[in-house]
């Protein structure tokens, strides 16, 4: 049996925000630039909508990092925190699960593909300004490895 609901319901995506320290301390963080509007051409952390009665929130952050980036998320990928202020996306309500992944230095090279037009590692210092609310998502990551932002 299918139900309709006389209310809206909100989108719901998974991002990834993965993270890398260089030999020197500093934090790197895998952007991707976007290749479609909202936000067509800024950077912003790989991720996407989920597929609706096929995955969970971690299997779908899983497959956007892989198909954005052609990187595999790590075998531990914790859950960050879950992002819905109502203004975050313009397209319209989405509450986002942001996953954390921590690659030893150097990285794995990203590959962009999918709906990324680039995907790099970026110093964090040098990321700014970032789509949606993900510099803020960003400082949390941050906050929660223990890390200044500007190191």
């Amino acid at each position: 049996m299918t139900w309709c609901y006389d209310w809206p319901r909100a989108a719901v995506t998974a991002d990834v925000c993965a993270l890398s320290r260089d030999p020197d301390g500093r934090w790197h963080v895998l952007l991707v630039t976007r290749a479609n509007p909202p936000f067509a051409g800024c950077h912003a952390l790989p991720g996407g909508f989920l597929d609706v009665d096929r995955e969970d929130l971690e299997t779908c952050a899983r497959r956007e990092l892989k198909e954005e980036t052609g990187i595999d998320a790590p075998n531990r990928l914790p859950l960050l925190g879950v992002w819905s202020r109502p203004d975050r996306d313009p397209r319209g309500h989405t509450i986002t699960a942001v996953y954390l992944a921590r690659f030893a230095w150097p990285p794995p090279a990203p590959r962009a593909a999918d709906d990324a037009a680039d995907a790099r590692w970026r110093p964090v210092m040098d990321a700014a300004p970032l789509a949606f609310d993900h510099a803020d998502i960003l400082r949390t990551a941050l906050q929660h490895v223990g890390m200044n932002e500007n190191r």
